[in-house]
């Protein structure tokens, strides 16, 4: 079984920032992770990951935010939307 892609979505705000969200389903998790998604969401600013969300290999969950980066406890796709959502909000406040 091939990696089936869930769902990819850009966009380019008029500032010129970008959010760009991928998520694969695959076969068999990526180590350390137990579930079975592959994940990029990233959120740039004048050309700088302002907010990050994914797993790599040998990583696992893990986020960064303005430059720092945090473990983050995966538990659903939709839960994660709304957590990358949530930080981006908070940075466009600003």
């Amino acid at each position: 079984m091939k990696a089936t892609l869930i769902t990819e979505f850009k966009d380019v705000s008029e500032d010129d920032s970008i959010i760009q969200m991928i998520v694969w389903r695959l076969p068999v998790p990526v180590p350390p992770t137990a579930h079975g998604f592959k994940y990029r969401l990233v959120y740039v600013v004048d050309g700088a990951r302002v907010v990050g969300f994914d797993n790599e290999r040998g990583k696992g969950d893990h986020c960064h935010l303005d430059g720092q980066e945090f473990s983050y406890c995966f538990s659903t796709i939709d839960q994660l939307i709304e957590d990358f959502i949530k930080e981006v909000d908070k940075r466009r406040a600003r």
